[in-house]
């Protein structure tokens, strides 16, 4: 499943479902269960249903009734000169975890295997 139709086809996939709905929303709204119940049938029928490597299969849903919420998050700064309007959630270099517990287990993963999932090479 994917929100970022570009990056899903740059890693040509064995087989993918795109839904053109806001990062971070890949399976529906928020608390709209009767959505997400579609979108994630939908995915499993044409995960299972595509025969053609590399194949990317949009599905029908459309966030709202207009593309305008792509203004507001696709924007990087503001048009009018000066700073920036950007009002994403602030990022850091360093990881960042939801409970105490998931720092100590990527701490233990890291220490007993290195960094695999890391993409980027080691300092020398």
């Amino acid at each position: 499943m994917s929100s970022a139709y570009s990056i899903t086809s740059s890693v040509n996939p064995p087989r993918a479902v795109y839904l053109d709905f806001p990062l971070g929303h890949t399976a529906g709204k928020a608390n709209d269960k009767p959505l997400q119940r579609r979108i994630m049938i939908d995915t499993l029928s044409a995960l299972d249903s595509i025969q053609v490597p590399s194949t990317i299969r949009s599905l029908p849903y459309h966030w709202s009734e207009s593309d305008e919420w792509k203004d507001r998050v696709m924007r990087s700064s503001n048009k009018s000169g000066g700073g920036s309007n950007d009002d994403r959630i602030e990022r850091f270099p360093e990881p960042q975890y939801q409970l105490p517990e998931d720092r100590r287990a990527a701490e233990a993963e890291m220490t007993e295997k290195g960094c695999p999932g890391c993409i980027w090479p080691e300092e020398v």
